[in-house]
């Protein structure tokens, strides 16, 4: 196994975890509960979740990306460099 090879491995490790944890970190997208449990949503909590599931989101597609491109790279590295 070649240095390049363990350094794409680590990177695409951090980069599966990241994808898990940012995915966790979101919220799921169920309406009105707080009717049914008697919470009360005020304008200022709702709009503060509203931004940091647009945050997460944001993140979850970058990291997605970022994780794609690492293993079409890693796969062309390994086909065209190793042979």
């Amino acid at each position: 196994m070649s240095a390049g090879e363990i350094a794409f491995g680590i990177i695409l490790m951090i980069f599966a975890v990241g994808i898990i944890v940012v995915v966790l970190l979101q919220e799921g997208h169920e309406q009105n509960v707080g009717v049914i449990t008697g919470g009360a949503d005020t304008f200022l909590s709702k709009n503060r979740a509203r931004s940091v599931d647009a945050f997460l989101a944001r993140w979850t597609k970058m990291i997605a990306i970022g994780f794609f491109v690492l293993v079409i790279l890693m796969n062309a590295y390994m086909f065209f460099f190793l042979k």
